[in-house]
């Protein structure tokens, strides 16, 4: 369990849905500002940025190393993807203040130490952990001495990643961890969602997990929920028509609304696992079988098998009780044909 601004994040409360901006304010202020609104609107619990400059993911060169040559970014070289895809650092205070005036709750992915420094001086109340940088150890190390919640994505990474990963994380942090079970690749495939590796994950580091999910479809989202997922963050849009680094495997505001809807109730349908039975179930025992006079009988006639019979309705006694009061029990005043038979209707 963990808590982020007062929010319980745990497999035994609803799904905490956060939507990811990341580039899809397409370079203006005033998108991001509408994309808080719309995700608060479309039911999100979180919002949640990126913090990095393109100098502080990379080189500006265009040598072979640098190009990317195939999938969604295809001919785009890395610092011009990040420059575009950036959410400026002068932007941050502007929409942490309009997010908590929208009661909203905003934190970041930081990408190198400086970005820590920068969003604990805003006080974010989480630190987010991007799949490709788990393996960044310090990253992870600085993130956690804030003694903050800390978020962290698996896309990418092995078994022994991981295990290095959660170490630094407990060993410097605060103790409050969830682990993102992710595939990083843009859009992701739903059937290579692998969702069962979330029960894995927390059975093995005893912390909560969520789903960061790039398909197309909310059905991962929801088959997570079923796994015990405490969280699900997707990349959030305005609409379908903007257009960007991110745009393709992102949800607009009705598809986000949506996959809060169908995971809460996910959750909801998971109940407890014990052996309790709604109020609007009980409600139809009525209909059960039970047993009733079929013969009418004067006080003190013996009760034949012929005079009593299980059928429905249910407000008689229940069928097990046959045995113990054909040729055994004599009934106690007249009765009647349609009759439930009752203890108070019987001789002891």
């Amino acid at each position: 369990m963990l808590e982020i601004n007062n929010r319980i994040i745990s497999s035994s409360s609803d799904p905490y849905v956060i939507a990811e901006i990341s580039a899809n304010h397409g370079g203006s202020l005033e998108n991001a500002y509408k994309l808080i609104n719309a995700a608060k609107a479309s039911g999100a619990d979180a919002v949640k940025l990126q913090t990095y400059t393109p100098d502080s993911m990379t080189l500006n060169c265009t040598k072979q190393d640098f190009l990317i040559k195939d999938g969604l970014w295809k001919g785009y070289n890395l610092y011009n993807l990040y420059k575009e895809a950036c959410t400026p650092y002068e932007w941050h205070e502007k929409l942490f203040k309009y997010a908590n005036e929208l009661k909203i709750t905003i934190f970041s992915s930081p990408f190198d130490a400086h970005a820590i420094d920068f969003l604990d001086e805003l006080n974010v109340p989480a630190f987010k952990i991007a799949s490709f940088e788990i393996v960044d150890l310090n990253l992870i190390k600085h993130a956690a001495s804030k003694g903050k919640p800390l978020l962290i994505s698996t896309g990418m990474a092995s078994k022994d990643e991981i295990d290095n990963a959660v170490r630094i994380a407990k060993d410097y942090g605060n103790g409050e961890l969830l682990l993102f079970h992710c595939v990083s690749s843009y859009p992701a495939l739903t059937e290579d969602s692998n969702i069962k590796l979330i029960k894995t994950l927390r059975q093995k580091y005893n912390t909560e997990v969520g789903l960061s999910d790039h398909t197309l479809s909310n059905t991962a989202s929801i088959a997570a929920i079923s796994m015990g997922a405490s969280a699900i963050e997707k990349h959030f849009i305005l609409n379908k028509n903007c257009k960007g680094p991110d745009s393709a495997f992102s949800i607009d505001p009705e598809q986000f609304r949506e996959l809060k809807n169908s995971t809460t109730q996910c959750w909801q349908a998971l109940g407890k696992g014990d052996f309790h039975r709604s109020k609007n179930e009980q409600k139809n025992k009525i209909f059960r079988r039970s047993l009733y006079f079929v013969n009418n009988l004067k006080c003190g006639e013996i009760i034949s098998k012929n005079d009593i019979k299980s059928i429905r309705p249910g407000f008689g006694l229940p069928p097990r009780y046959l045995d113990q009061i054909v040729n055994k029990k004599r009934v106690l005043k007249n009765v009647f044909v349609g009759v439930p038979v009752k203890i108070t209707l019987l001789f002891p």
